[in-house]
Protein backbone atom coordinates (compact mmCIF):
# COMPACT_ATOMS: atom_id res chain seq x y z
CA UNK A 1 0.00 0.00 0.00
CA UNK A 2 1.39 3.41 -0.96
CA UNK A 3 2.14 6.05 1.68
CA UNK A 4 -0.56 8.73 2.07
CA UNK A 5 0.47 11.98 0.40
CA UNK A 6 1.41 14.81 2.77
CA UNK A 7 -0.69 17.84 1.76
CA UNK A 8 1.17 20.58 -0.08
CA UNK A 9 -0.16 24.12 0.21
CA UNK A 10 0.67 27.13 -1.91
CA UNK A 11 0.60 30.62 -0.41
CA UNK A 12 0.48 33.68 -2.65
CA UNK A 13 1.04 37.22 -1.42
CA UNK A 14 1.07 40.68 -2.96
CA UNK A 15 1.74 43.29 -0.30
CA UNK A 16 1.36 47.02 0.15
CA UNK A 17 4.48 47.66 -1.92
CA UNK A 18 2.29 46.62 -4.89
CA UNK A 19 5.27 45.43 -6.89
CA UNK A 20 4.14 41.90 -7.72
CA UNK A 21 3.26 38.45 -6.41
CA UNK A 22 5.36 35.97 -4.43
CA UNK A 23 4.31 32.32 -4.14
CA UNK A 24 5.62 29.57 -1.89
CA UNK A 25 4.81 25.86 -1.89
CA UNK A 26 5.26 24.21 1.48
CA UNK A 27 4.44 21.25 3.68
CA UNK A 28 3.61 21.66 7.35
CA UNK A 29 3.94 18.62 9.61
CA UNK A 30 4.05 18.52 13.40
CA UNK A 31 4.52 22.27 13.58
CA UNK A 32 7.49 22.20 11.21
CA UNK A 33 7.84 24.00 7.89
CA UNK A 34 9.27 22.29 4.82
CA UNK A 35 10.00 24.47 1.81
CA UNK A 36 9.08 22.96 -1.57
CA UNK A 37 9.51 25.80 -4.04
CA UNK A 38 8.91 29.45 -4.88
CA UNK A 39 8.04 31.68 -7.83
CA UNK A 40 7.28 35.33 -8.39
CA UNK A 41 6.07 37.76 -11.00
CA UNK A 42 6.22 41.55 -11.14
CA UNK A 43 3.14 43.60 -11.90
CA UNK A 44 3.08 45.41 -15.20
CA UNK A 45 3.53 49.17 -14.97
CA UNK A 46 -0.09 49.64 -16.03
CA UNK A 47 -1.52 47.22 -13.43
CA UNK A 48 0.60 48.67 -10.63
CA UNK A 49 -0.46 52.19 -11.55
CA UNK A 50 -4.12 51.11 -11.69
CA UNK A 51 -3.91 49.44 -8.27
CA UNK A 52 -2.21 52.41 -6.64
CA UNK A 53 -4.86 54.72 -8.09
CA UNK A 54 -7.54 52.64 -6.35
CA UNK A 55 -6.03 53.39 -2.95
CA UNK A 56 -7.83 56.73 -3.06
CA UNK A 57 -11.19 57.84 -4.42
CA UNK A 58 -11.67 58.33 -8.14
CA UNK A 59 -14.09 57.84 -11.04
CA UNK A 60 -15.55 54.45 -12.00
CA UNK A 61 -14.10 52.76 -8.93
CA UNK A 62 -16.40 49.74 -9.06
CA UNK A 63 -15.56 49.00 -12.69
CA UNK A 64 -11.85 49.55 -12.13
CA UNK A 65 -11.91 47.26 -9.07
CA UNK A 66 -13.54 44.53 -11.13
CA UNK A 67 -11.00 44.89 -13.92
CA UNK A 68 -8.05 44.89 -11.52
CA UNK A 69 -9.46 41.94 -9.56
CA UNK A 70 -9.51 39.91 -12.76
CA UNK A 71 -6.00 41.00 -13.73
CA UNK A 72 -4.65 40.17 -10.27
CA UNK A 73 -6.22 36.69 -10.51
CA UNK A 74 -4.53 36.16 -13.88
CA UNK A 75 -1.14 37.17 -12.45
CA UNK A 76 -1.66 34.83 -9.49
CA UNK A 77 -2.50 32.01 -11.90
CA UNK A 78 0.65 32.72 -13.92
CA UNK A 79 2.78 32.61 -10.77
CA UNK A 80 1.09 29.37 -9.69
CA UNK A 81 1.81 27.73 -13.04
CA UNK A 82 5.44 28.90 -12.90
CA UNK A 83 5.70 27.32 -9.46
CA UNK A 84 4.37 24.00 -10.75
CA UNK A 85 6.78 24.08 -13.69
CA UNK A 86 9.73 24.90 -11.44
CA UNK A 87 9.02 22.15 -8.93
CA UNK A 88 7.62 19.43 -11.16
CA UNK A 89 4.41 19.41 -9.14
CA UNK A 90 0.97 18.93 -10.65
CA UNK A 91 -2.33 20.47 -9.61
CA UNK A 92 -3.31 17.13 -8.08
CA UNK A 93 -0.42 17.53 -5.62
CA UNK A 94 -1.75 20.82 -4.24
CA UNK A 95 -4.34 20.70 -1.48
CA UNK A 96 -5.23 24.39 -1.70
CA UNK A 97 -3.96 27.83 -2.64
CA UNK A 98 -4.01 30.55 0.00
CA UNK A 99 -4.39 33.74 -2.07
CA UNK A 100 -4.16 37.02 -0.19
CA UNK A 101 -5.07 39.36 -3.05
CA UNK A 102 -4.06 43.00 -3.36
CA UNK A 103 -5.05 45.35 -0.56
CA UNK A 104 -6.27 48.71 -1.84
CA UNK A 105 -8.16 49.96 1.24
CA UNK A 106 -7.84 49.00 4.89
CA UNK A 107 -10.41 50.61 7.18
CA UNK A 108 -10.69 48.57 10.38
CA UNK A 109 -12.54 51.43 12.09
CA UNK A 110 -15.33 50.69 9.59
CA UNK A 111 -14.93 46.92 9.90
CA UNK A 112 -13.73 46.77 6.30
CA UNK A 113 -10.66 45.83 4.30
CA UNK A 114 -10.54 45.35 0.53
CA UNK A 115 -8.23 42.86 -1.19
CA UNK A 116 -8.70 42.68 -4.94
CA UNK A 117 -8.70 39.23 -6.48
CA UNK A 118 -11.31 37.23 -8.36
CA UNK A 119 -11.12 33.99 -6.40
CA UNK A 120 -13.55 32.21 -8.70
CA UNK A 121 -11.43 33.09 -11.73
CA UNK A 122 -8.26 31.95 -9.99
CA UNK A 123 -9.87 28.60 -9.14
CA UNK A 124 -11.01 28.28 -12.76
CA UNK A 125 -7.56 29.07 -14.14
CA UNK A 126 -5.63 26.83 -11.74
CA UNK A 127 -8.13 23.97 -11.34
CA UNK A 128 -7.24 24.08 -7.65
CA UNK A 129 -9.14 24.97 -4.48
CA UNK A 130 -8.59 28.63 -3.63
CA UNK A 131 -8.92 30.12 -0.16
CA UNK A 132 -9.04 33.91 -0.11
CA UNK A 133 -10.68 36.84 1.74
CA UNK A 134 -8.72 36.13 4.91
CA UNK A 135 -9.32 39.42 6.71
CA UNK A 136 -13.11 39.77 6.69
CA UNK A 137 -13.93 37.28 9.46
CA UNK A 138 -11.49 38.82 11.92
CA UNK A 139 -12.93 42.26 11.14
CA UNK A 140 -16.45 40.91 11.62
CA UNK A 141 -15.39 39.70 15.07
CA UNK A 142 -14.27 43.20 16.02
CA UNK A 143 -10.61 42.81 15.10
CA UNK A 144 -8.27 44.92 12.99
CA UNK A 145 -8.06 42.24 10.30
CA UNK A 146 -4.27 42.68 10.51
CA UNK A 147 -1.64 41.57 11.02
CA UNK A 148 -2.61 37.96 10.32
CA UNK A 149 0.82 36.32 10.30
CA UNK A 150 1.74 36.29 14.03
CA UNK A 151 0.13 32.91 14.74
CA UNK A 152 2.22 31.45 11.91
CA UNK A 153 5.30 33.18 13.32
CA UNK A 154 4.56 31.63 16.71
CA UNK A 155 4.40 28.14 15.21
CA UNK A 156 7.61 28.31 13.19
CA UNK A 157 9.86 30.96 14.77
CA UNK A 158 9.50 30.74 18.57
CA UNK A 159 12.76 30.25 20.48
CA UNK A 160 14.41 30.18 23.88
CA UNK A 161 14.48 33.99 24.26
CA UNK A 162 11.94 36.71 23.41
CA UNK A 163 12.04 37.38 19.68
CA UNK A 164 10.64 39.94 17.31
CA UNK A 165 9.68 39.00 13.77
CA UNK A 166 9.69 42.21 11.76
CA UNK A 167 8.10 42.25 8.33
CA UNK A 168 9.10 45.30 6.31
CA UNK A 169 6.89 45.42 3.26
CA UNK A 170 5.09 48.57 2.23
CA UNK A 171 4.04 48.83 5.87
CA UNK A 172 6.19 47.52 8.73
CA UNK A 173 4.64 45.12 11.23
CA UNK A 174 6.07 43.44 14.28
CA UNK A 175 5.27 40.13 15.96
CA UNK A 176 6.37 39.68 19.57
CA UNK A 177 7.19 36.06 20.42
CA UNK A 178 7.78 35.32 24.11
CA UNK A 179 10.33 32.68 25.00
CA UNK A 180 9.09 29.10 24.76
CA UNK A 181 7.47 28.12 28.01
CA UNK A 182 6.57 31.69 28.93
CA UNK A 183 3.03 32.59 29.97
CA UNK A 184 3.22 35.89 28.06
CA UNK A 185 0.95 36.44 25.06
CA UNK A 186 2.06 36.65 21.47
CA UNK A 187 1.07 40.00 20.06
CA UNK A 188 1.70 42.05 16.96
CA UNK A 189 0.83 45.31 15.25
CA UNK A 190 1.69 47.63 12.39
CA UNK A 191 4.52 50.00 13.31
CA UNK A 192 4.04 52.45 10.41
CA UNK A 193 5.59 52.92 6.99
CA UNK A 194 8.00 50.27 5.79
CA UNK A 195 9.05 50.72 2.18
CA UNK A 196 5.95 52.54 0.95
CA UNK A 197 7.30 56.09 1.31
CA UNK A 198 10.86 55.25 0.30
CA UNK A 199 9.65 53.44 -2.81
CA UNK A 200 7.09 56.11 -3.69
CA UNK A 201 9.59 58.95 -3.39
CA UNK A 202 12.21 57.07 -5.43
CA UNK A 203 9.68 56.37 -8.16
CA UNK A 204 8.48 59.97 -8.25
CA UNK A 205 11.96 61.51 -8.45
CA UNK A 206 14.01 58.86 -10.28
CA UNK A 207 11.39 56.84 -12.13
CA UNK A 208 12.60 53.59 -10.55
CA UNK A 209 10.37 51.40 -8.36
CA UNK A 210 12.75 51.31 -5.39
CA UNK A 211 16.11 52.55 -4.12
CA UNK A 212 18.34 49.53 -4.71
CA UNK A 213 20.16 48.68 -1.49
CA UNK A 214 19.55 52.23 -0.24
CA UNK A 215 22.27 53.60 -2.52
CA UNK A 216 20.42 56.83 -3.37
CA UNK A 217 19.55 57.44 0.27
CA UNK A 218 23.24 57.16 1.16
CA UNK A 219 23.89 60.31 -0.85
CA UNK A 220 21.63 62.37 1.42
CA UNK A 221 21.58 63.54 5.02
CA UNK A 222 18.86 63.21 7.63
CA UNK A 223 16.67 66.29 7.99
CA UNK A 224 15.91 66.40 11.69
CA UNK A 225 13.21 69.01 11.09
CA UNK A 226 11.39 66.83 8.57
CA UNK A 227 11.87 63.71 10.69
CA UNK A 228 10.32 65.40 13.74
CA UNK A 229 7.38 66.60 11.65
CA UNK A 230 6.74 63.14 10.18
CA UNK A 231 6.86 61.55 13.62
CA UNK A 232 4.04 63.81 14.84
CA UNK A 233 1.55 61.60 12.99
CA UNK A 234 -1.05 60.42 15.51
CA UNK A 235 -0.81 56.78 14.39
CA UNK A 236 2.58 56.40 16.04
CA UNK A 237 1.08 57.25 19.44
CA UNK A 238 -1.70 54.65 19.23
CA UNK A 239 -1.45 51.50 21.32
CA UNK A 240 -1.95 48.03 19.79
CA UNK A 241 -3.99 46.53 18.30
CA UNK A 242 -3.43 48.87 15.40
CA UNK A 243 -2.98 48.59 11.64
CA UNK A 244 -2.54 51.00 8.77
CA UNK A 245 -1.86 51.25 5.04
CA UNK A 246 -1.57 53.50 2.01
CA UNK A 247 -4.75 55.29 3.06
CA UNK A 248 -2.53 57.19 5.52
CA UNK A 249 1.09 56.74 4.55
CA UNK A 250 1.31 57.87 0.92
CA UNK A 251 3.10 60.48 -1.17
CA UNK A 252 0.40 63.08 -0.51
CA UNK A 253 0.96 62.67 3.23
CA UNK A 254 4.74 63.02 2.76
CA UNK A 255 4.60 65.98 0.38
CA UNK A 256 2.33 67.92 2.74
CA UNK A 257 5.23 67.90 5.24
CA UNK A 258 8.05 68.97 2.88
CA UNK A 259 9.67 72.38 2.75
CA UNK A 260 13.16 73.07 1.39
CA UNK A 261 14.81 69.65 1.78
CA UNK A 262 16.85 68.21 -1.09
CA UNK A 263 15.36 65.13 -2.72
CA UNK A 264 18.28 63.01 -1.46
CA UNK A 265 17.83 64.26 2.08
CA UNK A 266 14.15 63.34 1.95
CA UNK A 267 15.05 59.78 0.98
CA UNK A 268 17.67 59.48 3.71
CA UNK A 269 15.19 60.82 6.25
CA UNK A 270 12.57 58.27 5.19
CA UNK A 271 15.00 55.42 5.90
CA UNK A 272 15.51 56.75 9.43
CA UNK A 273 11.76 57.29 9.83
CA UNK A 274 11.10 53.61 9.09
CA UNK A 275 13.93 52.31 11.29
CA UNK A 276 13.20 54.82 14.04
CA UNK A 277 9.46 54.25 14.35
CA UNK A 278 10.05 50.48 14.41
CA UNK A 279 12.65 50.85 17.16
CA UNK A 280 10.47 53.20 19.19
CA UNK A 281 7.58 50.73 18.92
CA UNK A 282 9.82 47.92 20.18
CA UNK A 283 11.04 50.00 23.11
CA UNK A 284 7.51 51.04 24.01
CA UNK A 285 5.62 47.76 23.60
CA UNK A 286 8.17 44.90 23.53
CA UNK A 287 11.37 46.07 25.24
CA UNK A 288 12.44 42.56 26.29
CA UNK A 289 13.00 41.42 22.68
CA UNK A 290 16.53 40.05 22.47
CA UNK A 291 16.57 38.91 18.84
CA UNK A 292 15.02 40.75 15.91
CA UNK A 293 14.53 38.84 12.66
CA UNK A 294 13.59 40.81 9.57
CA UNK A 295 11.66 39.62 6.52
CA UNK A 296 10.01 41.25 3.51
CA UNK A 297 11.54 43.53 0.90
CA UNK A 298 13.10 45.80 3.50
CA UNK A 299 15.47 43.00 4.50
CA UNK A 300 17.23 43.55 1.16
CA UNK A 301 17.99 47.21 1.94
CA UNK A 302 21.39 47.10 3.63
CA UNK A 303 21.17 50.75 4.71
CA UNK A 304 17.87 50.12 6.44
CA UNK A 305 19.28 47.01 8.10
CA UNK A 306 22.33 49.01 9.25
CA UNK A 307 20.08 51.66 10.78
CA UNK A 308 18.03 49.03 12.59
CA UNK A 309 21.18 47.39 13.97
CA UNK A 310 22.58 50.76 15.10
CA UNK A 311 19.31 51.68 16.82
CA UNK A 312 19.07 48.27 18.53
CA UNK A 313 22.60 47.69 19.85
CA UNK A 314 21.45 45.31 22.59
CA UNK A 315 19.55 43.09 20.16
CA UNK A 316 20.79 40.67 17.51
CA UNK A 317 19.38 41.98 14.21
CA UNK A 318 19.31 39.40 11.41
CA UNK A 319 17.03 38.28 8.60
CA UNK A 320 14.75 35.26 8.94
CA UNK A 321 17.23 33.35 6.79
CA UNK A 322 19.04 32.74 10.09
CA UNK A 323 15.96 30.80 11.18
CA UNK A 324 15.83 28.76 7.98
CA UNK A 325 13.32 30.79 5.96
CA UNK A 326 14.27 33.21 3.20
CA UNK A 327 13.14 36.74 4.02
CA UNK A 328 11.11 36.93 0.81
CA UNK A 329 9.27 33.66 1.51
CA UNK A 330 7.77 34.38 4.93
CA UNK A 331 4.48 35.98 3.93
CA UNK A 332 3.86 33.53 1.10
CA UNK A 333 4.52 30.65 3.49
CA UNK A 334 2.19 32.26 6.02
CA UNK A 335 -0.73 32.28 3.60
CA UNK A 336 -0.03 28.68 2.62
CA UNK A 337 -0.28 27.89 6.35
CA UNK A 338 -3.47 29.97 6.68
CA UNK A 339 -4.98 27.95 3.82
CA UNK A 340 -4.08 24.80 5.74
CA UNK A 341 -5.76 26.19 8.86
CA UNK A 342 -8.90 26.90 6.84
CA UNK A 343 -8.98 23.39 5.37
CA UNK A 344 -8.53 21.91 8.84
CA UNK A 345 -11.17 24.29 10.28
CA UNK A 346 -8.70 25.79 12.72
CA UNK A 347 -8.49 29.48 13.76
CA UNK A 348 -6.00 31.56 11.83
CA UNK A 349 -6.04 34.76 13.88
CA UNK A 350 -4.77 35.68 17.33
CA UNK A 351 -7.17 37.85 19.36
CA UNK A 352 -4.18 39.17 21.35
CA UNK A 353 -2.90 40.59 18.05
CA UNK A 354 -5.97 41.84 16.21
CA UNK A 355 -8.33 42.55 19.08
CA UNK A 356 -11.00 40.19 17.72
CA UNK A 357 -13.50 38.69 20.15
CA UNK A 358 -11.96 35.26 19.69
CA UNK A 359 -10.17 32.89 17.37
CA UNK A 360 -11.87 32.55 14.00
CA UNK A 361 -11.51 30.38 10.90
CA UNK A 362 -10.29 32.80 8.25
CA UNK A 363 -11.07 32.73 4.55
CA UNK A 364 -13.61 31.82 1.93
CA UNK A 365 -13.36 28.83 -0.41
CA UNK A 366 -13.64 28.77 -4.20
CA UNK A 367 -13.53 25.05 -5.06
CA UNK A 368 -11.56 23.79 -8.04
Amino acid sequence: MSEPQIPIYVGMMSGTSMDGVDAVAAVFTNGRYQFIGRSSESYSTHLRSSLISLCSSGPDEVLRCQECGNEVAKIYAKVFNKLLEGTGLETSNICAIGAHGQTIRHSPQMGASTQLINGALLAELTKTDVVTDFRSRDLAAGGEGAPLVPLFHKCVFSGSVPRGILNIGGISNLTYLPALGSDADVFGFDCGPGNVLMDGWTEKINGTPYDHDGMWARSGKVSEKLLALLKKEAFFDLTPPKSTGRELFNLGWLESKLSDESVEDVQRTLVVLTAGTITEAIERFAPDIQELFVCGGGAKNSLLMQELAAMNPARAVKTTAALGMDAQDVEGAAFAWLAKRFVERQPGNLPSVTGAEGGRILGALYPA
